[in-house]
């Protein structure tokens, strides 16, 4: 959710001030800061076969009806500094998905990193806990010492930059298609991903702890000191 508490909450600013902390932090290759999300997918097949516009146009017409495929979940993660982000649909997002995604992010997608500062949102699944669900003690203990793990505020996704990411990906590449299976839109998401990593696709993170005390007072408790 995009939501600003409307009072004072101690909760949400220690979170936010944490997250705004890590955002400042210059980029370090060995330790990249990475966020990540999920976001659910209804997948969708078609009830009839869709037709060209016109024999020049390539843009489909589709029916009104279509044929429900089931749902699944998609993983995403971006390091903003690094200008790349990775996205990969799977059937469920338990616990067990969660560590093995993340297994991923720390043995494949950065093997070389001391310590990977891993933002996202308290989801009850977000939790080292997870790898002792998904992997002996001593994988999971392995992998929970190669995180260093940060929390976004209940209800603060838009701290998340891995929220801005599924946004992006939504508009530019789900919008308004069907598709019937989590095989084709593993293709879709590889694709998108390669394309914006190839253009270099980062994020300039401006709000800071400083403007957050200013633009965002009402949400301090007001202590006299």
């Amino acid at each position: 959710m995009w939501c600003i508490p409307p009072k004072q909450n101690a909760d949400f600013v220690a979170h936010m001030e944490d997250v705004l902390e890590v955002y400042s932090r210059p980029f370090n290759e060995k330790r990249p800061v990475v966020c990540m999300d999920e976001k659910p997918f209804q997948l969708l097949d078609e009830m009839l076969t869709p037709i060209p516009m016109s024999e020049n146009n390539h843009t489909k017409k589709y029916d009104c009806e279509y044929v429900r495929k089931g749902s699944c979940s998609i993983f995403m993660f971006t390091e903003p500094l690094g200008q790349w982000r990775e996205a990969h649909a799977l059937p469920h997002r338990t616990s067990e998905d969660w560590a093995h995604q993340v297994k991923w992010l720390i043995d494949e997608a950065y093997p070389d990193a001391e310590k990977i500062i891993l933002v996202m949102d308290n989801l009850n699944t977000h939790t080292t806990a997870s790898f002792y669900k998904a992997f002996s003690p001593e994988e999971a203990f392995r992998l929970s010492q190669k995180l260093e793990i940060h929390y976004t505020p209940k209800h603060g996704s838009w701290l998340d930059i891995a929220e801005i990411e599924l946004s992006a990906l939504s508009i530019q590449c789900l919008l308004g298609e069907r598709i019937p299976s989590i095989d084709a839109l593993n293709e879709k998401l590889s694709s998108w991903s390669a394309r914006r990593n190839n253009f270099q696709k980062g994020v300039s993170w401006q709000f800071t702890t400083d403007h957050a005390r200013v633009r965002l007072k009402h949400l301090y408790p007001n202590i006299k000191f």
